[in-house]
């Protein structure tokens, strides 16, 4: 490494960010990039140390110390080199992911880790700005027809790596532009939609064809796909919501996230929406669920102009530090506090919502909570328990579920005749990611389950291996953990 003393030496520094009064104003990006010589300062804090448990940490296998060495020594050519040989998007990562890398690494065990995040987005942007991200197309064509079927992270790895093998890959995504959550769902401020754009671009030069509009099992059928294409990768990610069953729910006001954020994206973008509008203007917010689903509420009901927003989160308020019971390099489930929550959030931990007060209309207007803890005995799975005599009401115009997801839809893999778990996760392991049907296979979300995008493109890119050896009998598409440095 470069600078061995570099994390003796530099402090960790990350992106500030604009004034909460002038970022909440729009919905663009606001953070403020460091300096070069300060990133160089960052890349020059990674210790050298002998085994880089970042890796383990990245479910993508990045070469860390590699890339923030390159860095350090201002060959911001070759770190993109580096992180692009096991990362296809990571301006999208390097923005979104919450960074398991960084809670492995080992300089975190007793000071701040290394800033990765921010190196590895500062390394895309710059390859960006210098042209040095070019289409890469095939050798040759294999005359194989793969079809992709959702344009996520998963699906859009998948979609790369199997072009980049030589087959033909067409892109079928149901919503009117392609990106799955990426665009309809994760709102602008926090990565503005051009991002998305400007590597589509990259990807069409390459030959991989998108068709917007088409919802699998339905406009096109399970047969017309298996006849028309040598092999099927579903990456259609979990998007059946968590509803909350209690008294209320079928109020007017109450309101699951996962409508609420694609209808906003779809208005910054300038695209028609169906149904009523979901505005937080001048209205008592209440966002329930405390993930980053209800923190991407939190910052749109603040710029919609929300008199209040309260976030309820069912779970008691965690530690700044690392809990008992989860030791360096495990990820740790310590409080995060996001750029929303600090836009002017309340937060209250260990609440449980029991029923939704409307008026005579039909309206929400208020909702009926209680405090709870979690039970824990020898032996058995925690139970939640009410705190007696804690019952409050509280106003409210608008609720915002940010529950989560439990599963996939099940339109297509009945269609195909796919096997399920009780969760409606398509059965497929990591070991070839091959489904019960010969052809078919499944990455992300909707095999593993709601994860992260990180995993996202872990995955996408993993299957591409095992299709493209089910197509020839071989591969050389990489997998993670294979590979050397790329030649630079």
């Amino acid at each position: 490494m470069g600078k061995t003393t570099g994390f003796m030496e530099f402090d960790r520094k990350i992106e500030t960010y604009a004034p909460v009064k002038e970022r909440i104003k729009n919905y663009k990006e606001f953070t403020i990039p460091l300096k070069e010589n300060e990133l160089k300062d960052q890349g020059a804090r990674c210790m050298d140390c002998g085994i880089p448990f970042c890796h383990s940490g990245c479910p993508l296998g990045n070469l860390i110390p590699d890339f923030n060495d390159a860095v350090y020594q201002g060959k911001w050519e070759k770190a993109t080199k580096i992180l692009h040989s096991t990362n296809n998007f990571p301006e999208f990562t390097g923005r979104l992911c919450p960074a398991p890398c960084e809670e492995a690494c080992v300089l975190g065990i007793n000071e701040d880790p290394v800033s990765i995040e921010n190196i590895e987005k500062n390394i895309v942007e710059t390859a960006f700005k210098n042209g040095w991200i070019k289409p890469e197309l095939p050798i040759k064509r294999t005359g194989k027809k793969v079809a992709v079927v959702g344009s996520g992270p998963a699906g859009l790895a998948a979609a790369q790596q199997l072009n980049r093998a030589g087959h033909s890959v067409t892109v079928l995504e149901r919503d009117e532009k392609i990106g799955g959550l990426l665009r309809y769902g994760i709102p602008d401020f926090k990565m503005e939609k051009h991002i998305i754009d400007r590597r589509l671009e990259v990807m069409k030069k390459e030959g991989i064809v998108f068709k917007t509009s088409v919802h699998v099992g339905i406009d096109v059928t399970a047969d017309e796909l298996q006849k028309e294409f040598d092999s099927i990768v579903l990456c259609g990610g979990a998007t059946v919501r968590r509803s909350l069953p209690i008294p209320g729910s079928d109020l007017k006001g109450v309101v699951q996230a996962m409508d609420f954020l694609p209808q906003n994206n779809r208005k910054v973008d300038g695209i028609p929406y169906a149904g009523e509008e979901l505005s937080a203007k001048g209205k008592k917010v209440i966002v329930i669920g405390g993930g980053d689903t209800g923190s991407d509420c939190i910052g749109t009901s603040i710029r919609h102009g929300a008199v209040s927003v309260t976030n309820f989160e069912i779970m008691p308020k965690s530690t700044t530090t690392r809990p008992e019971g989860q030791p360096w390099p495990f990820w740790p489930m310590r409080l995060r506090t996001s750029s929303s929550h600090k836009e002017g959030a309340e937060r209250v931990f260990s609440i449980s919502t029991k029923k939704f007060v409307g008026d005579e209309k039909g309206n929400l207007k208020g909702l009926v909570t209680s405090e709870v803890y979690w039970e824990k005995k020898q032996g058995q799975r925690p139970a939640l328990k009410e705190v007696e005599g804690t019952e409050k009401e509280w106003e409210c115009d608008l609720a915002l579920l940010a529950l989560g997801f439990t599963g996939s839809e099940t339109t297509i893999a009945d269609q195909l005749g796919l096997k399920m778990d009780a969760r409606t996760n398509i059965n497929a392991s990591t070991k070839d990611y091959k489904t019960n049907i010969p052809g078919v296979f499944v990455a992300g979300d909707q095999r593993r389950g709601q994860s992260l995008i990180v995993w996202a493109i872990s995955e996408g890119r993993e299957a591409a291996h095992h299709v493209d050896n089910f197509l020839m009998g071989k591969s050389n598409l990489p997998l993670k953990g294979d590979g050397d440095l790329p030649r630079v």
